[in-house]
């Protein structure tokens, strides 16, 4: 297998426009995938959900959706495909903040969806094994069953499915305890776009063997290969969980209390999370919310903490809240723990249904980049001033503090193109300017894949095309995204 890897690696010296030869999907290749996925595993009709991305901003054009149930199948779909020279795209929950699953020519698409077996779940070693189409809260709750949390968590956990979790390298919000998933995940088994099964199912936390190749699909949006399957090391689930909502009058105080809670309940922080105030009122207001404090303020921070010793931690917390009061760095604050689950839940959900509410405004720019935090927030007040002539309702900013991931959100009632190109490339020319990432979990897809170069010298992106040539060398997977076009 290595040894073809090799061979297109020396025939990528053709310009990258020369895979861009596709032939139509014919009734004959409709009959044959049949014979493949089985009469339940093909989809004609009725195809709007999975031409239309979650932000309904880009309409696809694809006839066909297969939804293999084995890695057999899917091996197969790739070798009729990769042979017949036609082309795809894979959906896990079409989820994607930047078109990264929508079919733009008429690709075929690939549902993970039915491939979701949970196959097993070491509890001496935490390492979690399941096919890639299973659902995120599945996962989740399946592990809290047995001791174990998965190591990160998102908004969407109800609908996103594993497999495009690692395809995106989501982060979410226990990234400042667990890291990203380039860290946790253990193995994977991929098939190329040749059909080809690639075989990295390691279940050992150190194998120190020639390249980690696990790593190259980690992060690659479905352009390398189609993951079906993963083994993730799971952390041990603590006893307790407390979550604290904190009213601030600055960014300043902010990263000043940031500071102080890394230091005094390190051991304790499974998340760091900062909302302004028009995030908060986005929940608020456009969601129907009562307000969680009797006070309104200009920012809030919202920690998650997490132990055994529920009486240690949360004796802790209050003191080291009384010591932020004392210094005036905080207005006023509320907690829950998950004794009361359901006011629990409450409190988490001011930070996490921040998009939902944004969307009721009706269209939102959404931008999630990196950035140092001395000027992490500076970019909101920059754009609320650059912003102020056009029609756009809010500027709003929160995210993730502990990775420096600020999620930069502007709505207005409809599409506006004015306001797309005022924000860009300015936005991209300011955290080049400042050494960040212009998509720190989203990914790239189709919106961004044109201002990579604000994230990533040439000579990066020129290895990054001969990576694709050499997985993909008929461009099959997934075509025009992540990579800027010549």
């Amino acid at each position: 297998m290595f040894g073809r890897l090799m061979t297109r690696l020396r025939e990528c010296s053709h310009s990258w426009s020369a895979y861009r030869r596709y032939t139509s999907v014919t009734a004959e290749d409709v009959t044959a995938f049949r014979a493949i996925v089985g009469p339940n595993g093909v989809q004609t009709d009725g195809l709007d959900a999975y031409n239309t991305d979650w932000l309904k901003t880009h309409t696809g054009h694809s006839e066909l959706v297969l939804r293999p149930k084995s890695t057999e199948e899917v091996s197969s779909v790739m070798s009729y495909m990769n042979e017949r020279g036609l082309k795809c795209v894979i959906q896990s929950g079409n989820t994607s903040l930047v078109a990264g699953s929508v079919p733009i020519d008429n690709e075929i698409v690939l549902l993970m969806g039915r491939m979701n077996a949970i196959e097993s779940l070491d509890t001496a070693s935490g390492i979690l094994v399941t096919q890639s189409g299973s659902v995120l809260q599945t996962l989740e709750e399946y592990v809290n069953e047995r001791g174990f949390i998965m190591p990160y968590d998102l908004g969407a956990k109800g609908s996103c499915l594993i497999g495009g979790n690692l395809a995106t390298n989501a982060g979410g919000l226990r990234f400042i305890r667990y890291g990203s998933l380039h860290g946790s995940v253990l193995g994977v088994e991929v098939v190329l776009p040749d059909g080809q099964v690639l075989d990295l199912m390691s279940q050992m936390r150190k194998d120190n063997t020639g390249y980690d190749l696990k790593q190259l699909f980690i992060g690659s949006e479905g352009t390398l290969g189609v993951i079906t399957k993963v083994s993730i090391l799971c952390p041990l689930k603590l006893k307790h969980q407390t979550v604290a909502l904190l009213s601030l009058k600055s960014y300043d105080h902010l990263l000043k209390i940031y500071d102080k809670i890394r230091r005094q309940l390190s051991e304790y922080l499974t998340s760091f999370e900062m909302m302004d105030a028009l995030s908060l009122e986005a929940v608020v207001k456009n969601l129907e919310q009562s307000h969680p404090l009797g006070s309104h303020n200009e920012f809030y921070a919202m920690i998650e903490l997490s132990a055994n010793d529920k009486d240690h931690m949360e004796s802790r917390l209050s003191q080291v809240i009384e010591e932020l009061m004392s210094e005036q760095l905080i207005s006023d604050g509320t907690y829950a723990n998950d004794d009361n689950h359901n006011r629990f839940l409450k409190l988490k959900s001011y930070r996490e249904r921040i998009a939902e509410g944004l969307l009721r405004d009706g269209y939102s720019y959404k931008y999630d980049i990196s950035l140092p935090l001395n000027v992490f927030y500076e970019i909101v007040e920059v754009m609320r001033e650059r912003l102020k002539d056009t029609d756009c309702l809010k500027v709003v900013g929160y995210g993730h503090i502990g990775d420096c991931n600020l999620h930069l959100n502007i709505t207005s009632k409809a599409f506006d193109k004015r306001i797309k190109t005022t924000i860009e490339p300015f936005l991209y020319e300011y955290v080049a300017k400042h050494k960040g990432s212009i998509s720190a979990e989203h990914g790239l897809g189709l919106m961004k894949n044109s201002y990579l170069k604000y994230s990533k010298p040439v000579e990066a992106i020129a290895l990054m095309k001969q990576i694709k040539k050499l997985f993909d060398p008929k461009n099959t997977l997934n075509p025009n995204k992540v990579l800027p076009n010549d």
